[in-house]
Protein backbone atom coordinates (compact mmCIF):
# COMPACT_ATOMS: atom_id res chain seq x y z
CA UNK A 1 0.00 0.00 0.00
CA UNK A 2 1.18 3.51 -0.86
CA UNK A 3 0.27 6.47 1.31
CA UNK A 4 0.25 9.86 -0.38
CA UNK A 5 0.78 12.67 2.10
CA UNK A 6 -0.49 16.15 1.25
CA UNK A 7 1.98 18.01 3.44
CA UNK A 8 0.12 21.16 4.44
CA UNK A 9 -2.88 21.95 6.56
CA UNK A 10 -3.93 25.00 4.53
CA UNK A 11 -7.46 24.51 3.19
CA UNK A 12 -7.88 24.46 -0.58
CA UNK A 13 -4.14 24.30 -1.24
CA UNK A 14 -2.48 23.62 -4.56
CA UNK A 15 -0.58 20.89 -2.73
CA UNK A 16 -3.83 19.03 -2.18
CA UNK A 17 -4.70 19.33 -5.89
CA UNK A 18 -1.35 17.82 -6.87
CA UNK A 19 -1.69 15.06 -4.23
CA UNK A 20 -5.11 14.21 -5.65
CA UNK A 21 -3.52 13.83 -9.10
CA UNK A 22 -1.11 11.24 -7.68
CA UNK A 23 -3.99 9.47 -5.94
CA UNK A 24 -6.07 9.31 -9.12
CA UNK A 25 -3.14 8.13 -11.20
CA UNK A 26 -2.44 5.28 -8.80
CA UNK A 27 -6.12 4.35 -8.63
CA UNK A 28 -6.27 4.30 -12.45
CA UNK A 29 -3.51 1.67 -12.54
CA UNK A 30 -5.13 -0.31 -9.67
CA UNK A 31 -2.52 0.40 -7.01
CA UNK A 32 -3.70 0.18 -3.41
CA UNK A 33 -3.26 3.70 -2.05
CA UNK A 34 -4.57 6.17 0.48
CA UNK A 35 -4.46 9.95 0.57
CA UNK A 36 -3.57 11.53 3.89
CA UNK A 37 -4.36 15.23 3.98
CA UNK A 38 -2.96 17.22 6.87
CA UNK A 39 -6.03 19.44 6.46
CA UNK A 40 -8.07 16.60 7.93
CA UNK A 41 -6.04 15.54 10.96
CA UNK A 42 -4.63 17.38 13.94
CA UNK A 43 -0.99 16.38 14.14
CA UNK A 44 0.29 18.93 16.67
CA UNK A 45 0.23 16.39 19.50
CA UNK A 46 0.28 12.66 19.83
CA UNK A 47 -3.20 11.72 21.03
CA UNK A 48 -5.89 9.12 20.27
CA UNK A 49 -6.81 10.77 16.94
CA UNK A 50 -3.17 10.96 15.91
CA UNK A 51 -2.62 7.31 16.76
CA UNK A 52 -5.69 6.37 14.72
CA UNK A 53 -4.29 8.30 11.73
CA UNK A 54 -0.90 6.67 12.23
CA UNK A 55 -2.43 3.17 12.28
CA UNK A 56 -4.54 3.84 9.19
CA UNK A 57 -2.07 5.69 6.97
CA UNK A 58 1.52 5.52 8.19
CA UNK A 59 2.26 2.14 9.75
CA UNK A 60 0.66 -0.03 7.01
CA UNK A 61 2.25 1.91 4.15
CA UNK A 62 4.97 0.09 2.27
CA UNK A 63 5.82 3.22 0.31
CA UNK A 64 5.09 6.93 0.62
CA UNK A 65 4.62 9.82 -1.74
CA UNK A 66 5.06 13.18 -0.03
CA UNK A 67 3.71 16.23 -1.85
CA UNK A 68 4.54 19.41 0.02
CA UNK A 69 4.80 23.14 -0.55
CA UNK A 70 7.67 25.49 0.06
CA UNK A 71 7.34 27.30 3.36
CA UNK A 72 10.10 29.82 4.05
CA UNK A 73 12.65 28.00 1.92
CA UNK A 74 11.92 24.55 3.34
CA UNK A 75 8.95 22.32 4.11
CA UNK A 76 5.93 23.09 6.33
CA UNK A 77 6.21 22.93 10.10
CA UNK A 78 2.96 20.97 10.27
CA UNK A 79 4.63 18.21 8.24
CA UNK A 80 7.59 18.25 10.63
CA UNK A 81 5.19 17.98 13.59
CA UNK A 82 3.49 14.96 12.02
CA UNK A 83 6.83 13.25 11.52
CA UNK A 84 8.09 14.18 15.00
CA UNK A 85 4.95 12.85 16.68
CA UNK A 86 5.07 9.58 14.75
CA UNK A 87 6.53 6.33 15.96
CA UNK A 88 9.43 6.66 13.54
CA UNK A 89 10.67 3.04 13.54
CA UNK A 90 7.16 1.65 12.95
CA UNK A 91 6.12 4.29 10.43
CA UNK A 92 9.21 5.01 8.37
CA UNK A 93 12.22 2.71 8.85
CA UNK A 94 13.28 0.93 5.64
CA UNK A 95 10.32 2.25 3.64
CA UNK A 96 10.59 3.85 0.24
CA UNK A 97 9.57 7.43 -0.38
CA UNK A 98 8.97 9.66 -3.39
CA UNK A 99 9.13 13.45 -3.01
CA UNK A 100 7.33 16.18 -4.92
CA UNK A 101 7.82 19.81 -4.04
CA UNK A 102 5.36 22.50 -5.12
CA UNK A 103 5.93 26.20 -5.20
CA UNK A 104 4.46 29.33 -6.71
CA UNK A 105 8.08 30.33 -7.35
CA UNK A 106 10.41 29.02 -10.01
CA UNK A 107 12.38 26.40 -8.06
CA UNK A 108 9.56 24.01 -7.15
CA UNK A 109 10.74 23.73 -3.55
CA UNK A 110 14.10 22.20 -4.41
CA UNK A 111 15.54 23.34 -1.08
CA UNK A 112 12.64 21.86 0.90
CA UNK A 113 12.99 18.54 -0.91
CA UNK A 114 16.70 18.53 -0.04
CA UNK A 115 15.94 19.23 3.63
CA UNK A 116 13.30 16.50 3.80
CA UNK A 117 15.59 14.06 1.96
CA UNK A 118 18.20 14.50 4.67
CA UNK A 119 15.62 13.93 7.41
CA UNK A 120 14.20 10.84 5.72
CA UNK A 121 17.61 9.32 5.18
CA UNK A 122 18.35 9.90 8.87
CA UNK A 123 15.11 8.03 9.61
CA UNK A 124 16.40 5.07 7.54
CA UNK A 125 14.07 5.69 4.59
CA UNK A 126 15.01 4.99 0.99
CA UNK A 127 14.47 8.13 -1.09
CA UNK A 128 13.74 7.73 -4.80
CA UNK A 129 16.20 9.83 -6.84
CA UNK A 130 13.52 11.34 -9.12
CA UNK A 131 12.34 14.16 -6.87
CA UNK A 132 9.91 16.30 -8.84
CA UNK A 133 9.91 20.09 -8.37
CA UNK A 134 6.64 21.60 -9.61
CA UNK A 135 7.15 25.33 -10.15
CA UNK A 136 4.51 28.01 -10.64
CA UNK A 137 1.91 25.60 -9.27
CA UNK A 138 -0.59 28.42 -8.88
CA UNK A 139 -0.44 29.03 -12.66
CA UNK A 140 -1.07 25.42 -13.68
CA UNK A 141 -4.41 24.48 -15.14
CA UNK A 142 -6.97 23.12 -12.64
CA UNK A 143 -10.55 22.04 -13.11
CA UNK A 144 -12.81 21.53 -10.08
CA UNK A 145 -9.80 21.49 -7.70
CA UNK A 146 -8.07 18.84 -9.79
CA UNK A 147 -4.76 19.36 -11.56
CA UNK A 148 -5.34 19.11 -15.31
CA UNK A 149 -2.10 20.58 -16.68
CA UNK A 150 -1.05 17.95 -19.25
CA UNK A 151 2.70 18.53 -19.14
CA UNK A 152 2.78 18.27 -15.36
CA UNK A 153 0.60 15.15 -15.41
CA UNK A 154 3.04 13.52 -17.86
CA UNK A 155 5.95 14.26 -15.49
CA UNK A 156 4.00 12.85 -12.55
CA UNK A 157 3.07 9.73 -14.51
CA UNK A 158 6.70 9.09 -15.50
CA UNK A 159 7.85 9.65 -11.92
CA UNK A 160 5.21 7.28 -10.51
CA UNK A 161 5.98 4.55 -13.06
CA UNK A 162 9.62 4.60 -11.99
CA UNK A 163 8.63 4.57 -8.31
CA UNK A 164 6.32 1.58 -8.68
CA UNK A 165 9.25 -0.61 -9.76
CA UNK A 166 11.65 0.92 -7.19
Amino acid sequence: MITIVSGTNRPGSNTQKVAKAYFQLLKDVHVDCKLLSLETYTVHTRNVDFEHMEKEFLIPAQKFIFVFPEYHGSFPGILKLMIDNSDVPKCYHNKKVLLTGVSSGRAGNLRGMEHLTGSFMHMKMIVHPNRLPISLVDKLQHTNDVLTDENTLILIKDQVQAFLTF
